[in-house]
């Protein structure tokens, strides 16, 4: 089964690529590549920032989303974000902008759909 989270945060940055400046996707992979390791630096500066910080919320995203699927069968990309948003802040988690969230949770239930197709 292919990694979900990288598939909605690749997804996201190629979305937020034009606005973000060339290179995002190939942060994306970088932080990606590196997620789980544990020489990982714990902070990024910009556009690499950027690249860790849609990792995140893609990550957050898809676990927000597979638990909410369980509860209702469609969960609606509002009720994605705005609990990502909420678990973010409660987590004290720096705020991301809202368009970025909004993408990345796009991507998430995207991806989600596609890979439900693929199943069924």
């Amino acid at each position: 089964m292919s990694d979900p989270v990288a598939i909605v945060a690749r997804a996201a940055a190629q979305q937020l690529e034009t606005e973000a400046g060339p290179g995002l996707l190939t942060e994306v992979e970088a932080v990606l590549a590196t997620r789980d390791s544990p020489s990982a630096p714990p902070q990024y500066v910009d556009p690499v920032a950027l690249a860790s910080l849609i990792v995140a919320i893609a990550s957050l995203a898809w676990t927000v989303y597979t638990d909410l699927r369980k509860r209702t069968a469609t969960p609606s990309a509002e009720v994605v974000a705005r609990t990502v948003r909420v678990t973010r802040r409660d987590q004290g988690q720096a705020t991301a902008p809202d368009h970025i969230i909004e993408v990345v949770v796009t991507e998430a239930i995207r991806a989600a759909a596609g890979q439900e197709q693929a199943e069924g």
